[in-house]
């Protein structure tokens, strides 16, 4: 038996276009599902939002999101914050996304596409741990960490 751990994203309206967004950056297939799918009236406030979302590729990238239900604004932008400072990661944030591939040019592609609209933490290029890492927060507010697996000695 096994088990998966999948992150779960929230988010005020933007699930949709934040999934076709993960999407297009590390592939797969979306599953959308909106409130109004599960019998809210169509014209009802909300209705098109998602009430269950996943990107699910075959390269072994996962995430799920919804839309929380209420007033379609995003999150504010002021807190959580997260820095690079002397090599050390200082956040106030609660989790992070973290993607790990097998090649720098694998995890750098992904990285372009993903950079698109962020506020890039720290530059992707080697690490003392890894030949590839770098960290950015992306367009919706997420903050994602991205590396590529050091060789086992």
């Amino acid at each position: 038996m096994s088990l998966n751990a999948v992150t779960h994203l929230n988010f005020r309206g933007q699930a949709r276009e934040a999934l076709e967004f993960y999407r297009s950056v590390f592939g797969g297939q979306t599953t959308i599902a909106t409130y109004g799918d599960f019998g809210l009236p169509a014209d009802a406030p909300g209705a098109a939002n998602v009430v269950f979302g996943q990107v699910v590729a075959d390269n072994g990238f996962r995430v799920m999101a919804y839309d929380v239900p209420g007033e379609n604004a995003p999150l504010p932008q002021g807190e959580p914050t997260t820095r690079r400072e002397n090599g050390a990661t200082i956040t106030t944030e609660p989790f992070f996304l973290s993607v790990r591939g097998e090649t720098v040019e694998e995890v750098a592609g992904h990285w372009e596409l993903l950079a698109d609209g962020a506020t890039v933490i720290e530059a992707f290029g080697p690490a003392p741990w890894a030949p590839g890492f770098g960290m950015l927060t992306d367009r919706f507010g997420v903050t994602w960490i991205l590396d590529v697996a050091a060789e086992q000695r």
